[in-house]
């Protein structure tokens, strides 16, 4: 899975706003065919989204694709429908509300044999959508559940509702939540959804933050997350990109330490052990989160090279 810092949720049956995250900032467009669509109108998102996937200026962005759940009648149709149509333009096929592992074999199973009749070179990605209580406790044998699977990904509002922790706004999708919890409410299960994800080698992302007018909020939001070990967000207005990529790109003084660490492992010539710079140990651990951090800043042009 590519970098990705923001993640740009929209319906998947509103061709304008499809056009409008093509031109964003965002790293990643997520076409949604789950909850913005309504009933109704989803036969007609999925026709919209594969037109959407065929356009080919789409500025190197991620493409992901959210299919409903398996415990709807649209999973199914989604799936074959828009992977077997598009799948060669489709890097992510996101999965919201994933109880257990055999959420992601089902959808995994799916996708190998579109691919084999279409003859597709490139693998689909899955994303898994942690949502639930039942996804939380199962959340480490969902993670190592598929090598398809790239990303874990918190759903505040679900889980929200599936643990039955009261409405705090009008979204649900963590605005106001210091009004009834003293502390980062969420803590716990998007803390024990990350380790799944980093023990297994995966992505992880935070859920939306739901008042795209708050910029301050979303800022704290996004900081936490990061802080946490989350390498991205979802967001879902155009609005939210520039704080989300902000907040997930290495500070200047982040990159200026990595690199000084990094020199000083280079001067050592051997880099085992620990280091000294300044008086101060550098053990391994600080000088693997160093270069991961320089590989990231190198990335996005903010050093030209690695030291």
């Amino acid at each position: 899975m590519k970098p990705t810092r923001s993640v740009l949720s929209v319906p998947g049956h509103k061709p304008s706003m499809h056009e409008k995250a093509r031109q964003s900032k965002a790293d990643a467009v997520m076409l949604d065919l789950e909850d913005s669509v309504p009933p109704e109108e989803k036969n007609n998102a999925r026709r919209v989204v594969i037109d959407s996937l065929s356009r080919p200026d789409w500025q190197g962005k991620l493409l992901a694709v959210r299919i409903n759940g398996t415990d709807s009648p649209f999973a199914f149709r989604d799936a074959v429908e828009v992977a077997g149509a598009a799948g060669n333009r489709i890097d992510v096929m996101v999965l919201p509300k994933v109880n257990s592992a055999g959420d992601i074999q089902f959808l995994d199973r799916l996708l190998f044999g579109i691919e084999t009749e279409k003859g597709y070179e490139r693998p689909i990605g899955i994303e898994a959508a942690i949502e639930t209580a039942r996804g939380l406790e199962n959340v480490s044998d969902i993670a190592g559940s598929s090598p398809r699977l790239c990303a874990l990904s918190f759903g505040v509002a679900d889980y929200t509702a599936s643990v039955s922790a009261g409405l705090a706004s009008i979204s649900g999708h963590g605005e106001n939540d210091e009004t009834v919890y003293p502390g980062h409410r969420w803590h716990f299960p998007l803390s024990r959804m990350i380790m799944a994800a980093k023990a297994n080698g995966l992505a992880a992302l935070d859920a939306p933050y739901g008042n795209f007018k708050d910029t301050k909020g979303l800022k704290n939001s996004a900081a936490m997350a990061r802080a946490l070990g989350c390498s991205g967000k979802w967001a879902i207005h155009p609005e939210q990109i520039e704080s989300i990529n902000q907040i997930f790109s290495p500070a200047p003084e982040e990159v200026a330490r990595a690199k000084k660490i990094l020199d000083a492992v280079e001067k050592s010539r051997t880099g085992r052990g620990a280091i000294a710079i300044n008086g101060k140990m550098v053990d391994q651990a600080t000088i693997r989160l160093a270069r991961e951090l320089w590989s990231q800043a190198v990335h996005l042009g903010l050093a030209e090279k690695q030291p």
